[in-house]
């Protein structure tokens, strides 16, 4: 008996002995297992990937908060901070801003030349080798 099941228009066969249902799963599993394989192969390349650095935004984050907790050492609530950090942000001239968005386009610059080597590795396939193996299995 055939049925329309799901979203992404899938056909499910369906049968209705024992053996064909444990099948079916089994069949379902390997698949778990290769989609699961494809994943760490994904992670380890995000794990070499640079990250993107922070805003100005959050740089001026990190000082305000030390500063709004001395101020304020009763108030423990991060929503607290961060929406008396957006306040104080928004009132802010830009020469007050230009100190961390100096400290922004500096990061920024350092992630675009690591991404840049990245990406002459991922092309090159340094990557690809497997980690895996070590210098003793001779």
């Amino acid at each position: 008996m055939l049925c329309y099941n799901g979203f992404f228009s899938k056909l499910v066969l369906r049968i209705k002995s024992n053996e064909g249902t444990k099948r079916s799963v089994r069949q379902t599993n390997s698949r778990k297992k290769l989609k699961a394989k494809q994943k760490k192969n994904k992670q380890k390349f995000d794990a070499m990937k640079p990250r993107k650095p922070p805003t100005a935004f959050f740089y001026f984050l990190e000082d305000f908060r030390k500063e709004f907790q001395e101020q304020n050492p009763d108030v423990k609530s991060m929503r607290d901070i961060g929406k008396a950090c957006g306040e104080k942000w928004k009132t802010m001239t830009y020469e007050e801003k230009v100190q961390y968005y100096d400290i922004a386009t500096k990061k920024r610059e350092e992630f675009d030349s690591a991404m840049a080597e990245f990406n002459k590795k991922m092309e090159n396939g340094e990557f690809d080798e497997t980690d895996d193996e070590s210098e003793f299995d001779e």
